[in-house]
């Protein structure tokens, strides 16, 4: 039995209005979890999201042997002990891609860690080259035996220096963490720059990391000792791709939705592509303003590492240009396979042309259809939610519990309250576009 999200279409009206609050952020909260292995003390987190892959994380915790309350909703108390368990549970470590961060900080306290090829989104090829690479680097030995990866440094890991060929966001977390507990002084070259670094980075700090240049890309961590949570918490920072899945929701379907506890400078990109598109946005401090226009115009878009467009909004933006008067292009420059999913919209009656793995030729307006479908991955499932809102009649979207529900927090109660006609029901049919 799976989880099964039923929409009513809204057939283009622009019916949505309210508020919606967002999240914490999923792809720092799942770092800040990680980190606790690097504390002496127990760990406050707060503003966590409610999603599967959090619990997923602090179930890998509890496992290896660490103390985890769950005190309110959103805030969770962590203490990891003297005697961690450092081999990565198999069954757990394997489902979720954010596991492999936790090997960076288990390795630096404790001289060994153990996991499975990670999991989670089949989106492309993610090797693990570059944490075996940056391991070794830093006098750790890995071998790789039954799918299973052992790396040993005996005499603690020592700092080195890093140049990245890939500017990667959890190869850059993991190493920064790492490098904490490191002897010496570590330098990762050609880091990634994206905010959740930079946040993570300042609660380091403040408990005592010495890491400078975090949000740059060139970051240099004096390491050699464990931190202390005493007297301190953390606060997960507004999840980016959460609001910027419900600013093009608004931009498609919103009378007006205002989008609260939110960091606009951090979607920049996205709103200065719907500006683009003739879509009328208000910032605020930490609130966005959107109302859907008229008439959408077409825009090209092309992924890239922050600042510019996420990836990770990519989906939700391809369904927005369905709706738009002429031709864009879509250019998907981070992960291979990432635009496999525009076969569905197509079968809702989306105009899309594949042009090679990476681009999408889109031709709109097209008239969106109701259909049954089952979700690929966390983020094109949001997408597909989002496509089934603005279209005609009833669309049956299935999969909903391993994939939407990783990275997105009582996603159908927040539609629900803006005006979505949207039930979740209990399916164990597993049924492909019909």
């Amino acid at each position: 039995m799976g989880n099964t999200l039923v929409i009513k279409g809204l057939d283009g009206e622009r019916k949505l209005e309210g508020s919606v609050r967002i999240t914490g952020a999923k792809n720092v909260a799942l770092k800040a979890i990680a980190s606790t292995v690097l504390f002496r003390d127990s760990v406050k987190l707060e503003n966590v999201p409610e999603i599967d892959d959090v619990f997923r994380m602090l179930e890998l915790l509890r496992e290896m042997g660490a103390e985890v309350s769950h005190t309110k909703s959103g805030s969770y108390i962590v203490s990891v002990p003297h005697n961690l368990n450092t081999d990565l549970p198999l069954e757990i470590a394997k489902r979720m891609r954010a596991s492999i961060v936790l090997t960076g900080p288990v390795l630096a306290r404790y001289g060994k860690v153990s996991f499975p090829h990670p999991g989670g989104c089949l989106i492309g090829s993610r090797p693990v080259d570059l944490f075996v690479e940056g391991f070794e680097k830093m006098g750790a030995k890995v071998s790789f035996k039954d799918n299973t990866y052992s790396v040993i440094a005996k005499s603690g890991l020592r700092g080195a220096e890093f140049f990245l060929k890939n500017q990667s966001v959890t190869v850059t977390e993991t190493f920064m963490m790492a490098a904490v507990c490191a002897k010496g002084t570590t330098v990762i070259k050609n880091a990634a720059i994206e905010p959740e670094i930079t946040d993570l980075a300042q609660f380091l700090n403040k408990c005592g990391a010495k890491i400078v240049g975090a949000g740059t890309s060139t970051i240099t961590i004096r390491g050699g000792k464990l931190l202390t949570g005493k007297g301190k918490s953390y606060k997960t920072m507004p999840d980016r791709i959460d609001a910027g899945s419900f600013l093009i929701l608004g931009a498609l379907a919103a009378r007006e939705l205002h989008i609260t506890n939110c960091n606009p400078v951090h979607l920049e990109a996205v709103i200065q592509a719907l500006r683009s598109a003739g879509v009328d946005i208000k910032i605020k401090k930490a609130e966005i303003i959107v109302r859907a226009p008229a008439k959408i115009l077409p825009v090209d878009i092309k992924t890239h590492e922050y600042p510019g467009f996420p990836t990770d909004l990519q989906a939700p933006m391809t369904v927005f240009l369905t709706q738009a008067q002429g031709e864009s292009l879509v250019f998907e420059t981070i992960f291979e396979g990432r635009l496999n999913y525009t076969e569905a919209l197509a079968a809702m009656g989306a105009q899309i042309t594949m042009m090679d793995p990476h681009r999408v030729l889109v031709r709109g307006k097209s008239e969106l259809r109701g259909r049954k479908l089952k979700s690929p991955d966390l983020r094109a499932g949001l997408a597909f939610v989002i496509a089934a809102i603005v279209a005609k009649g009833e669309s049956v979207i299935h999969n909903v519990d391993t994939t939407i529900d990783r990275g997105y927090e009582d996603v159908d109660k927040r539609l629900r309250a803006i005006g979505v006609s949207i039930e979740r029901t209990e399916s164990g049919e597993q049924t492909l576009a019909e």
